[in-house]
């Protein structure tokens, strides 16, 4: 067996279901390494949680393979998986104090009552809720209910953590928290996880490998860093952050027109005249009072401004591109020591190292 196989904890291959006629996903292959904390990234109905709840064995698939550990689980029920799962909802018994949710998997498990007693206070323990035991879900805020959910899930110490949208349902300094200490608890404990997401900031902070799903497929895998920086379509390129899109034409090799203003950039093997879309991060762009000589340089006029927090976003313009709103991220200091207030003349340069190149569908 390669070193390789040896990593890997759950591999699923060739995966499709489909509830009648509708396809929710195919095809898909995936592993997943031991003790890795992956992402399933995408927009409402891409099937990111058809394919978590076929994993859990909540859902069967039409067609393909799921394999943990070496042993095919595909035709196993839930109960016979090795996971823990929560959901956005919480889905704590309302009528169990938080003692009682954490134990009741244990029970059933036939735990003695010290071996249970003393596995919950460590739970307990792992996210600060000790002092909450005796409370029941209804006495808990939103945050707190989840952190129960979570130690509820990993009660047992299963093999696969399954956390399907748990923070969606709450509001944004408790989910900033709460990625926090999900993001702890995975560090101490090296449990395989798997999150379901639709939000980025979410996938792009917790996880070491994102899955980006469109239409029930897997369109692009890989460490949050090589999404956001090698996005390999114009709609993952969207969909991960904030990015410039600029209409061009190719006029040579690695280099294209932008209404008559030749941009240097990347274009592997594409054939000239060929019409392609160009995407910029905002804080690729950089900016200057005086016209520069560097490559890809072009007079602008700023528009309008918007205050972020810690930064500024700039909306520019230039008749060398045909008067296409750009946004440029600059921080609250530079706005203020350059002056740069809407109707300001500056030059702005589109780095080529920072520039992908699509062609156009």
């Amino acid at each position: 067996m390669s070193a390789k196989s040896q990593s890997i904890f759950l591999s699923v291959e060739n995966l499709s279901k489909y509830f009648g006629s509708f396809r929710a996903i195919h095809d898909i292959s995936i592993d997943i390494e031991e003790g890795e904390f992956a992402c399933f990234l995408g927009p409402s109905g891409c099937g990111k949680t058809t394919l978590l709840r076929c994993i859990a064995g909540l859902e069967t698939q039409s067609s393909g393979t799921i394999t943990q550990k070496n042993v095919e689980i595909s035709k196993l029920p839930p109960s016979a998986r090795d996971f823990g799962i929560v959901f956005q909802s919480y889905a704590l018994f309302p009528n169990l104090t938080v003692f009682s949710n954490i134990s009741y998997g244990l029970i059933n498990h036939k735990w003695g009552k010290d071996k249970i007693n003393s596995r919950v206070n460590e739970l307990l323990d792992l996210v600060g809720l000790k002092s909450h035991s005796t409370k029941y879900p209804g006495q808990l805020s939103g945050g707190e209910q989840q952190r129960v959910a979570l130690v509820r899930a990993l009660a047992t110490s299963p093999g696969l953590l399954l956390l399907d949208e748990p923070l969606s349902a709450l509001d944004a300094k408790v989910r900033l928290y709460l990625r926090k200490q999900i993001k702890d608890l995975h560090r101490k404990l090296g449990i395989t996880t798997i999150m379901v997401t639709h939000d980025q900031g979410e996938a792009q902070s917790m996880a070491d490998r994102i899955f980006v799903m469109k239409d029930g497929e897997v369109i692009q895998s890989g460490s949050p860093k090589e999404i956001y920086k090698k996005a390999n379509s114009p709609f993952i390129a969207d969909f991960i952050g904030i990015t410039n899109f600029i209409e061009a034409r190719i006029v040579a090799k690695n280099k294209v027109s932008c209404n008559d203003f030749e941009v240097g950039c990347n274009t592997e093997d594409m054939i000239p005249d060929l019409p392609v879309r160009l995407a910029i991060r905002p804080e690729c762009i950089s900016l200057n009072h005086a016209t520069s000589d560097s490559e890809n340089s072009i007079d602008a006029v700023i528009v309008e401004n918007e205050f972020l927090g810690s930064f500024q976003r700039i909306y520019v313009e230039s008749t060398l591109l045909s008067n296409e709103l750009l946004m440029i991220d600059v921080t609250s200091t530079s706005l203020t020591e350059m002056d740069l207030t809407p109707g300001s003349q500056i030059s702005i340069t589109l780095p080529p190292d920072q520039i992908r190149v699509y062609p156009c569908d």
